[in-house]
């Protein structure tokens, strides 16, 4: 073996070059970052050639004094942090030290700043291990930094970048996300001198909203939940989108902890369970989030790039997400605008006034009133609460013609339900409503059995799990910390009606299992909820075997296609989608109800031109 000896400084920059600078992308992500940090308003972003040739980012920040710039340019120097208790309370997007070195190791590199104390700005220039003179130079008050010729002294990683507009895609993408993260911020994008994104500041809500609406897609925005939750030291506030507007890719999944966007297992593991009841099979939640958290709370050194981090209460931060996100989406109902979590606030009108006047008539004809005024109900073959009078009154009433003056009530009117009423029934698998935007579609068998499973997971959570021992208790064998979390969790995983015990160093014995889940392969059973229980400190394995059973039942037991229905029938199960969680989708993601306008209506038959 050769002598131990000490890298070159140049060498030790390309070395962490490797680690941080993969391509132009992260060039602009350090230097946008390091805009952030400086307190700037303004940040304008300028490429060449995808990154290759030049990466200009200017700002308007605080800048940097003449005596400093060197040292912005040395290995590990930097004003954020000095001592350990700094590095464990990171509030700053960088603070590494090495960006601007291992930058300059592997391009030419061009530093112009000024602050608001120096009557000029002052320039440096660097390209591998040589650092020039500071001299004069004209610029505003913050930073310029350029960088030019990326990995010209690293021949071999230049082969390995791709075409320069797949180089400028990743750029315009982390543009896009760091926009996301500070609405309070211009930013401003180009491309071989051509403009690309002029961002200006948003100050409000609806601003914010717009702005990720140029974004992500206007779809983005008018499908969409705002979240704004606060517990246990920890704060949610952001948008996700509704799970019928879910996407094909996880290409619109944007996370930030204390504004700084990550990828995180905890994270992703929390936001597939929220959504686990709601999406279609190989399809993505869409989502703009923010967690804030006390910054003692959460390792951001864990990664070169700082795009990972570690939480230090990872099962707490992990429970927050999931019931903020879970309730979140179990508030969506049928007829709810996508722009509002509470889908009682959606008003619709409903039938014609005259034909809603027709239809109490034909109810009071039939329906005789009891001594406190209400008319009486009875139970149909849906399960449902109906008022249905006899089908001659009905006919009656659907065969008269409407008056010639009869429209639609105005959009505010607050008398009938945001699905409004039912009209008829079309080749016995859709009902059609009107409200006041138009025409209401429904797949009355998905929707049927989302109300049915959401009635069977809450008996089910009312009357408590019932479990059954098993005739000859059953040994399974395990690894180490399985059986470490089966020891640990006795008590809560018999809560739920599985009973295990270990029973030595890497083994347990099942000896009870749900009722529920009679039949099902206890070892497979228990191995799946150790495993989630040893990798994540909780599991909910047992909740969803018992929830896919009960969906099945619903599914079952759910009107079928072909079956005709009466309007009243109808009508009872517009109003328990109204009334019941997540019936935008059925038990496997589809959706539900669609809606049509007039205006939509209109296009389809030239109306207006």
């Amino acid at each position: 073996m050769p002598p131990i000896r000490p890298l070159s400084p140049e060498l030790v920059n390309q070395i962490a070059a490797g680690e941080v600078i993969e391509r132009p992308a992260s060039v602009v992500k350090e230097l946008v970052e390091n805009s952030l940090d400086a307190g700037a308003t303004k940040i304008e972003i300028d490429i060449a050639q995808g990154g290759a040739r030049l990466i200009r980012v200017r700002d308007d920040g605080s800048g940097i004094p003449r005596d400093e710039l060197p040292l912005a340019l040395a290995a590990h120097a930097t004003s954020k942090i000095e001592t350990f208790e700094d590095l464990t309370r990171v509030a700053s997007m960088g603070f590494r030290g090495e960006a601007l070195a291992s930058i300059a190791s592997v391009s030419r590199l061009q530093l112009t700043s000024r602050t608001h104390n120096e009557s000029h700005a002052w320039r440096i220039e660097a390209a591998g291990a040589r650092i020039g003179e500071t001299q004069p130079a004209s610029a505003a008050v913050g930073t310029c930094v350029e960088v030019h010729d990326l990995f010209h002294a690293v021949p071999a990683r230049r082969k390995f970048l791709r075409a320069e507009r797949t180089e400028f895609g990743h750029i315009d993408e982390l543009v896009k996300s760091l926009a996301l993260a500070r609405s309070d911020i211009e930013f401003r994008l180009s491309h071989n001198g051509k403009p690309v994104r002029l961002l200006k500041p948003a100050s409000d809500t609806e601003a914010r909203l717009a702005r990720a609406a140029e974004l992500l897609g206007a779809s983005f925005a008018e499908n969409c939940l705002a979240i704004e939750h606060t517990a246990a030291g920890m704060e949610l506030r952001g948008w996700v989108g509704l799970p019928t507007a879910s996407r094909a890719q996880a290409d619109q999944q944007y996370f930030y902890v204390n504004g700084r966007l990550v990828r995180d297992r905890v994270v992703a593991h929390a936001v597939r369970q929220a959504y686990a009841d709601v999406l279609f099979q190989g399809r993505h939640p869409a989502f703009v989030l923010f967690l804030q958290i006390d910054p003692q709370a959460v390792d951001v050194n864990v990664h070169p790039a700082k795009s990972e981090v570690r939480f230090r209460e990872a099962r707490l931060v992990h429970d927050f997400l999931f019931r903020t996100l879970h309730e979140v989406i179990a508030q969506t109902r049928a007829g709810g605008s996508g722009r509002d979590s509470s889908a009682f606030l959606f008003r619709a009108s409903g039938l014609m006034p005259e034909a809603r006047r027709r239809l109490a008539e034909a109810e009071e004809e039939w329906l005789p009133n009891t001594e406190s005024g209400t008319a009486a109900l009875r139970q149909s073959g849906l399960g449902l609460a109906v008022r249905e009078p006899p089908a001659d009154a009905y006919a009656r009433l659907l065969n008269a013609a409407p008056p010639a003056d009869a429209s639609l009530p105005p959009a505010h009117n607050d008398e009938s339900p945001p699905l409004g009423y039912a009209l008829a029934q079309l080749s016995g698998i859709y009902i059609l409503a009107e409200n006041a935007h138009g025409l209401v579609l429904v797949d009355m068998h998905a929707a049927h059995e989302r109300v049915t499973y959401e009635k069977l997971k809450s008996a089910c959570e009312r009357d408590g799990v019932q479990s059954q021992g098993l005739l000859v208790p059953l040994p399974v064998s395990v690894s180490e910390s399985e059986a470490a979390a089966a020891e640990e969790h006795a008590a809560a995983l018999a809560e739920v009606g599985l009973e295990i015990d270990r029973s030595g160093p890497r083994q347990i014995t099942v000896r009870r299992i749900p009722v529920l889940l009679q039949g099902a392969d206890a070892a497979q059973l228990a191995c799946d909820v150790l495993g989630e229980l040893a990798a994540h400190g909780h599991s909910r394995r047992l909740e969803e075997l018992q929830n896919e059973l009960l969906a099945t039942m619903a599914c079952h037991g759910a009107v079928r296609a072909h079956r005709r229905l009466t309007i009243p029938e109808m009508n009872a199960l517009l109003r328990e989608m109204e009334a019941t969680e997540r019936s935008g989708q059925c038990n496997h993601g589809r959706p539900t109800w669609t809606q049509l306008t007039i205006g939509e209506l209109d296009k389809l038959f030239l109306r207006g031109r």
